[in-house]
């Protein structure tokens, strides 16, 4: 979006994300934000995007194996978008525009199982961007959240590129041409095909044991295959 003009503040978890434009901020604490409304006073935003989140791990486990402290998952994955939102969205009320885009995630459509925690965090994400966009459509502010599947970034361990799985700047450039078009999206053509054939498997065969078990084991062995430690 800044390469077409845009003003845009970058909130991302990490400072090499942010090529150094700000310093770092630990979205895992709840202690942030006052800094971070200082740091915003006189700014006029017009565009705001979400895209700090947290997996616990890449690879599908049982909730009581998930890796990692609970609450910090809750603070990235959940209070960040709520608490950046609050901060934004009253001056883009008062200004009567603004578009806000919260990453949510493919697993956000539906419960996940050995991904539990991660799923929930981020159909979070959707449930409350979906109605915060009917809440502020009629003051000229656009609220869309993007479910992607694979992307290859350092969370998802640099997962091997293909059809369905993208580089994090191919994802950003096609998602650019579905800006204002609903209030959701995958993001990406090949993603929501993908999102399509998921949701045509039938419940009973995809919350089945032996489903599970693959995620588990032949799931996992891909992965392994297909990711990088760099």
């Amino acid at each position: 979006m800044a390469k077409h003009g845009l003003n845009v503040v970058l909130i991302s978890r990490t400072l090499e994300k942010l090529q150094a434009i700000a310093e770092e901020i630990d979205f895992t604490k709840e202690d942030i934000y006052d800094h971070i409304k200082e740091k915003l006073k006189g700014l006029e935003i017009g565009i705001l995007v979400n895209n700090v989140g947290m997996l616990p791990s890449l690879f599908p486990s049982r909730f009581l194996n998930t890796p990692g402290e609970i609450q910090s998952l809750i603070h990235c994955n959940i209070t960040s978008v709520v608490k950046m939102t609050q901060l934004v969205l009253r001056h883009m009320e008062s200004r009567q525009k603004g578009l806000i885009l919260n990453i949510s995630s493919g697993v956000a459509l539906c419960p996940w199982p050995l991904y539990a925690l991660y799923s929930a965090s981020k159909a979070f994400v959707c449930t409350f961007s979906k109605a915060l966009h009917v809440e502020y459509r009629a003051k000229g502010i656009i609220i869309q959240v993007l479910t992607p599947y694979a992307v290859s970034t350092p969370m998802t361990k640099h997962l091997n590129t293909n059809m369905v799985t993208k580089t994090a700047d191919e994802f950003v450039k096609e998602s650019l041409k579905y800006i204002t078009i609903g209030d959701e999206t995958c993001g990406c053509l090949a993603h929501e095909i993908l999102a399509m054939l998921l949701n045509l498997i039938p419940s009973r065969i995809f919350y089945s044991d032996t489903f599970q078990n693959f995620f588990l084991t032949d799931y996992s062995d891909y992965l392994k295959r297909n990711t990088s430690n760099r």
